[in-house]
């Protein structure tokens, strides 16, 4: 019986999607390591497939100049609640940061979440219709070379594709 708690307790959510943050419509706000970041609602989507009875969820983001925010959690999506990022081999909510250099896409940089085992930050789905999603997110992201980015206050309020 406690093998089952344990289970299930280290699965990927509770049901407390707390608020839904202060995106404008059709965008993904945060601060990176402090800076603002805003999305651009033309670059902007969500997309929620169903396969074999598994869900999933993608939030994508853009700049104009290059800056991307994407959160995803990988099977288990089930609608309004507190999923995390990383937190072991049953967690599959993950995020990126990456900036683009617009004048040499090549020299791109990417900040992941999760990096190990820990949880790196969470996901919060407060609103979900039909054609919408609403929430919250916070990550720490881990570049190649070592370097950290905290992504923080974060909101999205997007429509899906």
């Amino acid at each position: 019986m406690a093998v089952v708690a344990v289970s299930l307790t280290s699965c990927k959510k509770d049901d407390d999607g707390g608020g839904g943050g202060d995106a404008a419509s059709g965008t993904v706000s945060a601060k990176v390591s402090g800076a603002s970041y805003n999305s651009d609602p033309l670059v902007t989507s969500a997309v929620r497939s169903d396969a074999n009875g598994v869900s999933t969820l993608m939030i994508t983001s853009n700049t104009m100049n290059g800056k991307n925010i994407t959160l995803s959690i990988n099977g288990g999506f089930d609608g309004v609640g507190t999923y995390s990022i990383g937190g072991g081999p049953n967690v599959f909510g993950n995020a990126s940061y990456t900036e683009v250099d617009v004048n040499n896409p090549t020299n791109s940089e990417i900040w992941v979440a999760p990096y190990d085992t820990s949880v790196a930050g969470e996901i919060k789905v407060s609103e979900i219709s039909s054609t919408n999603i609403k929430g919250t997110f916070n990550f720490k992201g881990k570049n190649a070379d070592g370097t950290f980015k905290d992504i923080t206050e974060g909101s999205f309020n997007v429509d899906f594709q």
